[in-house]
C-alpha cells in the first residue's frame, strides 16, 4: 500500500485525458486505438510516477514541515531512499518494455512523453520556484496528455479540444496556488507562494474559467458533427460550477482530491461521459 501511495497511483485519473482525442475522433471502440490509447496510458501513468517520486526524494526534508506532505512515504519514512530509487528504476524499465514491445517505442509520440519527462524535472528541480513558470508547466502537463493520445494513434488534437483543455489547466492550476496560499505553513515548502496574492490569482482563475466555457461552447456549437451535443454545455458549466465551489470551500485544490472528495461531481462527469458517448456513437 506505501508503494502504491508513492507512485501516485490515484493520479492516473489525470491521464484519462490521453483518451479524449480518440473519444472525439469518433474511433475509441476500433480495437487497434483502444490499444495504443491503453498503452499510452500506462506509459504516461508510470511516466509521472517516476517524476512523482523523484520529487518527493528531492523535497523530503521540506515536506516534513508540510502538514499534509509529511504523511508522504518518503517523507515520513516510510519507505527509505534507496528503496524509492529502486522503484524509479523499475518503473522506467517497464515504461521502456511496454512501450518497445507494443512497437510504439521509436515514434513522434514517444518524444513527447520524453518531453514531459525533461519538463518535470526541471520542474522539480528548479522551475517550480518562478513565478508563472510553475503555473504553465502545471497546466502544460494536462495539454501534453492530450497530445499525447492524438499522436500515439495519429490523430490531430482539434483546435477547440487544445483551446478547451487549455483553458481548463490553466484554472485548475492556478485553483492550486490559490488554495495552497490561503493554507497555513504552504510558504515553507513552496517558495513561490511569495510571489502570488489572493486577489491576483483569483482573477486569473475566473478568466480561465470564462474562456474554457467559450471555447468548449464554440466547439460543440462548430465542430461536432452533431445537432445535441451543443447540450453538453449544460453539464459542461454544472461542472466547472461545482469544481469552483470546492475549491473556494477549501482544500489544497489538486484536481484529483477535489474531484475523488465529491460524489455530486463524480455523478455529473459520469452523466457528461455517457451524454458524450451516446451523442457520438449512438
Amino acid at each position: 500500500m506505501k508503494y502504491l501511495k508513492l507512485i501516485r497511483v490515484k493520479h492516473y485519473l489525470k491521464n484519462v485525458l490521453i483518451f479524449l482525442p480518440a473519444i472525439f475522433a469518433g474511433i475509441i471502440f476500433d480495437g487497434t486505438v483502444l490499444f495504443k490509447t491503453l498503452i499510452a496510458f500506462l506509459s504516461f501513468s508510470f511516466t509521472s510516477s517516476i517524476i512523482y517520486v523523484i520529487n518527493d526524494i528531492r523535497d523530503a526534508e521540506s515536506d516534513r514541515n508540510h502538514p499534509v506532505k509529511k504523511n508522504r512515504p518518503i517523507a515520513s519514512g516510510a519507505v527509505p531512499i534507496p528503496s524509492a530509487v529502486i522503484v524509479v528504476i523499475v518503473l522506467l524499465l517497464i515504461t521502456i518494455a511496454l512501450l518497445y514491445f507494443s512497437n510504439l517505442l521509436f515514434n513522434f509520440a514517444s518524444l513527447i512523453l520524453v518531453f514531459y519527462l525533461i519538463m518535470n524535472l526541471l520542474y522539480s528541480f528548479g522551475l517550480k520556484n518562478i513565478p508563472l513558470i510553475d503555473v504553465a508547466i502545471l497546466a502544460f502537463g494536462f495539454v501534453i496528455r492530450v497530445i499525447y493520445g492524438g499522436a500515439i494513434i495519429d490523430v490531430e488534437v482539434s483546435n477547440w479540444l487544445f483551446l478547451t483543455v487549455l483553458s481548463v489547466s490553466f484554472y485548475m492550476a492556478l485553483g492550486k496556488r490559490r488554495n495552497e496560499l490561503l493554507k497555513s505553513g504552504d510558504k515553507n515548502t513552496r517558495k513561490v507562494l511569495t510571489y502570488y496574492n489572493k486577489d491576483f490569482l483569483d482573477k486569473n482563475m475566473y478568466m480561465f474559467l470564462a474562456l474554457a466555457i467559450v471555447f468548449y461552447s464554440l466547439w460543440s456549437t462548430m465542430a461536432i458533427n452533431s445537432d445535441f451535443f451543443k447540450y453538453s454545455v449544460i453539464f459542461v458549466i454544472l461542472i466547472m460550477m461545482k469544481y469552483s465551489m470546492n475549491v473556494e470551500n477549501g482544500g489544497y485544490g489538486d484536481p484529483v482530491d477535489v474531484i475523488l472528495n465529491d460524489k455530486v461531481l463524480i455523478l455529473l462527469t459520469m452523466l457528461y461521459i455517457v451524454f458524450t458517448v451516446g451523442v457520438l456513437y449512438i
